[in-house]
């Protein structure tokens, strides 16, 4: 049984525009046997700083908890670290920490079997997974604002963009047709008529030109009330989108059900839960139709694989969220492909430039479907070459 020897750490910022964040959080673990796992974490460093404190943080978890463990030993080393780390409280930071050991931990347990992790799921439900993607503005290649604009101020080119995608095969598109912050308001905010007004606006524009090739899926990040947020869907429902994602903060179980037992749009939330404890308590409220975990802060593959089959047998479906880097987007795919109630993966377009540079061998697209890969663990290798060249202000210093 390899035993685990040491972690190694990359904080990363990324190119320009920087879609997944302005930086990346990887780690490595290395065992006796020579199996090595890669993990990452869901930390937006814009929120929490924590580009600085990350590899410290990392290193000395690891000499604490996990140096000398048994690398196969993956649920124990999961509840220990939550244990220890977390005082079996949910907590969003830290459960992102936990999440990259989690992955990497699964990541050797293939390698050391020579199977994908799906096999050590239980097997493929599909070969396919279904992916969207949010509608970034082509033009804009040094900023998101510019994409910003487009979503909540200009119909017609949210119609151009939505067409574009579409065509590279993208069945589901994404955006915030409603303003994500507001100047010296606090979160929830209320909608004023005319940003209801530009809201439906936008979303026709991209129904129209898209038909019936593609689902719209609405974005909000929580920033309304729930009452603002029954208004919008009222607007919205002629359009029919496939889900309002997270229509009010994400902290309120029962508000989010009572918004979703007031509209016919599915509601769907959960990126920013943790564990099958928070899930469950939203699940119990009737406040989603989709569950949205993500893979590199709700505990990694152990606890999103229960969140899965917690989510199953409440009929909910599982689309889990990434904004992040390639890690975690590989061990989405491993879930997606071995849960029965998968839907639709998000992706950032289809990666490239940046987000291929950093890996040794590249997402495999058909149309807008990912290919699960049938290499060992969660089937991605990364390039550390590459990300020397791209180490963050902590490497600076």
């Amino acid at each position: 049984m390899p035993k685990l020897t040491n972690v190694r750490t990359f904080v990363i910022q990324t190119a320009p525009p920087h879609k997944g964040g302005n930086y990346w959080f990887f780690l490595k673990l290395e065992t006796d046997e020579g199996y090595e796992g890669w993990g990452e974490t869901a930390i937006l460093s814009s929120l929490y700083g924590l580009e600085n404190g990350y590899e410290a943080m990392v290193r000395d978890i690891f000499d604490t908890h996990l140096k000398g463990q048994e690398a196969m030993n993956r649920a124990y080393l999961f509840e220990k670290l939550y244990d220890r780390l977390t005082q079996e409280h949910p907590d969003y930071v830290m459960l992102g920490i936990i999440s990259a050991f989690d992955i990497a931990l699964w990541d050797i347990a293939g390698k050391a079997l020579n199977q994908p992790v799906y096999n050590l799921l239980g097997g493929k439900f599909r070969d396919r997974i279904r992916t969207y993607t949010y509608i970034y503005d082509l033009d804009d290649t040094e900023s998101l604002a510019k994409t910003g604009y487009a979503w909540t101020q200009n119909p017609e080119r949210m119609g151009e963009l939505a067409k574009h995608y579409v065509d590279e095969g993208f069945t589901g598109l994404k955006f915030d047709p409603v303003p994500q912050v507001k100047k010296r308001v606090p979160k929830p905010f209320e909608l004023r008529q005319h940003e209801l007004g530009n809201a439906e606006r936008v979303v026709a524009s991209v129904r129209e030109a898209i038909g019936e090739r593609a689902d719209i899926l609405i974005g909000t990040h929580g920033q309304m009330p729930p009452a603002d947020a029954i208004r919008l869907a009222k607007r919205l429902e002629p359009y029919d989108p496939l889900w309002l994602e997270e229509p009010c903060p994400p902290e309120h179980y029962r508000e989010m059900g009572r918004i979703a037992n007031a509209t016919s749009i599915p509601v769907s939330t959960g990126e920013r839960l943790v564990t099958i404890f928070e899930f469950q308590q939203l699940f119990a409220e009737g406040g989603c139709a989709i569950a949205q975990p993500d893979l590199g802060s709700a505990g990694g593959i152990t606890a999103t694989a229960k969140i899965s089959a917690l989510a199953e047998a409440h009929y909910v479906k599982m689309a889990p969220h990434v904004w992040g880097g390639p890690v975690i987007l590989a061990a989405a795919l491993q879930i997606d492909a071995a849960v029965p109630n998968f839907l639709i993966q998000e992706c950032i377009g289809k990666g490239g430039e940046f987000f291929n540079e950093i890996v040794k061998e590249p997402y495999v697209w058909e149309d807008g479907d990912l290919l699960v890969p049938d290499r060992p663990g969660i089937g991605i290798e990364l390039d550390e070459a590459q990300l020397e060249k791209y180490r963050g202000r902590l490497a600076d210093r």
